[in-house]
Formats: structure tokens, sequence, C-alpha cells
């Protein structure tokens, strides 16, 4: 998946002729606190909720400003990872999209990439989850996945944290399986560590509130 995939176009970017009154109200809508400044196909940057908040005429067009704009952008063929990058460490609510001659396409909402990483972890589909504490020598999907098909289930989704100074990994397994007894046995013959276990079915939304812990923890 790339940016230029992910982009919406329902959330128009603002002019430099826009008044700050406008910019605020249009943030206030779309429920933002950035919002990208174009002129025609030029991206100018983004710019701040809080530092249009403290202009005192809200009237005065944004283009009068001394604004600090931020220049943070995505080219439309990278990585979805590098989108989710700028979002964590910007903090911001939206990521503005280009091509390749920096032209203005749109921007990468965060609400469209949460919904769309929910539907990549399959969050919201029926089944188990098995967290694994292993060592990073150990760490092969294929033969976890060996392990879980041998008990009739499959994989549905994967992710592994690593922790600083350690060679300690956690692999969160999304089983399609609510009953996971049998799949927890056997990962414990092959001396694998059962970290945690947590079972949801279509009517559960626990697993939608882990998930939203999970970006939560990315700082997402």
């Amino acid at each position: 998946m790339i940016a230029g995939e992910l982009i919406t176009n329902n959330i128009p970017p603002l002019r430099t002729s826009d008044t700050v009154r406008k910019a605020l109200d249009r943030m206030n809508e779309f429920k933002l606190y950035h919002l990208p400044i174009v002129n025609e196909v030029q991206y100018l940057g983004l710019v701040s909720e809080e530092e249009l908040m403290a202009a005192k005429d809200t009237d005065t067009a944004i283009g009068a400003l001394p604004l600090s704009l931020l220049s943070s952008f995505a080219f439309e063929n990278a990585h979805i990872y590098e989108v989710i990058r700028l979002f964590s460490e910007l903090q911001l609510s939206v990521v503005p999209v280009l091509d390749q001659q920096k032209n203005y396409l749109g921007v990468v909402y965060i609400n469209h990439l949460l919904n769309f990483t929910a539907n990549l972890y399959a969050v919201s589909e029926p089944g188990g989850i098995i967290v694994l504490s292993i060592s990073n020598r150990n760490n092969s999907l294929a033969h976890m996945s060996q392990v879980v098909e041998a008990e009739n289930a499959q994989i549905l989704s994967s992710y592994v944290n690593s922790f600083p100074d350690s060679t300690r990994l956690e692999v969160t397994l999304k089983i399609n399986k609510t009953d996971l007894s049998a799949i927890i046995a056997s990962f414990e013959r092959y001396d694998y560590e059962v970290k945690a276990v947590f079972n949801n079915s279509s009517h559960d939304d626990g697993s939608m509130d882990r998930f939203n812990s999970f970006m939560n923890y990315l700082n997402v």
C-alpha cells in the first residue's frame, strides 16, 4: 500500500487568501488540527490550529501572517509506513501527498489511516489473539503458522514488538478461531512462552479496543 492509494479528496486545502476564521472553521468542521496551504497545485506547508488561534484578528488572510509552516509531506509512491512515521513523529492529523513534481494531490486523513490499519490487522474479524514471548533467534513466522495450521486454523494478522537492550520479542497473532486451547497447548509443546491470550467474536468489540490501545501506544 502506498500513500497515493489512501488520499482523501473531501478535505479541501486552504489558500493564502483564506481568513483565519475560515481556516479555523474548516478545522473544526473536519475535526483537524492541521491543514495544508496550497496555491493552485503548489504546496506551501501545513498550518496548525494552535498557531492560527494566536492570531489577533480572525479576519486577517492567513497569507499575511508570519506563520511557521511545517514542510512535511509524503510522495504519492511512498510506502504507508512512511506516512505512519510522519503521523507518529510529528503528531499530525493529516499528511499531505505530492506527486514527483511536488504538486499537491490531497491528504491522508488520520481516521482513514486508522480504518485501513484496522482492516490490515483484521481487527473486526472474529477470532482470538495469542501473544508469544520468544527469543529473537526463534522468530520464525513460518513455524508459528505451521503450529496454528496443524490445529485447522489460520493466522489472520501478526505483529512483532521488540524491546531496547533485550533479545526477547513479543509476537502477537490474530487467529481465526475463538477456542485457542489446542493451539496454545501446541505452542507450549514447542517451548513457546504464551504471554497473553484474548478471545473475541464478531459480537465482541474487544479487539477494536485493543487495536486503539495499540495505536495509542505507537503515538499515531
